[in-house]
């Protein structure tokens, strides 16, 4: 009975290696995004405040919210990476918070961003499943505490980067194209994201 021939397997193994650390980068990448996009309000909520006439306990208020949606998100997007995999799970979750995100552009009152911050907070929750899913599927246990490193320095990195960098687009367009930018930057994550992951580690080419 032909099988796979030792020279058609070992050229499978840079490939596959190669492949891995791209994914785990990507998945860093996407929780700087992750943490741009959920510290926006935060940096400008002063200014937006002033246009909306909302006060301090209101945005308490919306922290609260999204720190609620985030948690039943935490459970909904465990459950839906294992139904639908890990590559179109992080496609979903990061194509719904960043229509989240663009989606504060267009609010007017504490209705609407709380309706916005819910959503947001249960998209995002997306990353954290998604990430040790990747992690167990792509990684043998001996590289999964790296591999894991990698993805959390992607948290630190974004909490570092999102004040000055949502600050500069804030002078630059305004609190409201500002978000649509960020939510912009999700999407064009999406490319590499589908292009490099095209199948789980059994099926990749």
């Amino acid at each position: 009975m032909n099988g796979p021939s030792p020279l058609s397997t070992l050229r499978k193994v840079p490939v596959r290696s190669a492949v891995r650390w791209l994914i785990v980068g990507l998945i860093a990448v996407a929780t700087v995004i992750n943490y741009i996009d959920r510290n926006a309000l935060a940096v400008m909520w002063p200014e937006i405040a002033k246009e909306v006439g909302a006060t301090k306990d209101d945005y308490a208020l919306l922290v609260t919210v999204f720190m609620l949606f985030y948690a039943a998100g935490q459970f909904l997007f465990g459950r839906l990476f294992d139904m639908i995999g890990t590559r179109l799970g992080f496609a979903l979750s990061i194509s719904v918070w960043s229509i989240s995100i663009a989606l504060h552009s267009v609010t007017h009152s504490m209705l609407s961003f709380s309706l916005v911050r819910a959503m947001l907070g249960i998209s995002e929750a997306g990353a954290w499943p998604g990430a040790v899913k990747a992690n167990a599927e792509w990684f043998p246990a001996r590289e999964r505490a790296l591999a894991q490193g990698v993805f959390n320095a992607g948290a630190s990195i974004g909490a570092i980067v999102s004040a000055p960098a949502i600050a500069g687009l804030y002078l630059w367009l305004g609190w409201r194209g500002t978000f649509v930018l960020v939510g912009a930057i999700g999407f064009l994550w999406l490319l590499p994201w589908l292009f490099v992951y095209r199948a789980g580690p059994d099926k990749h080419p």
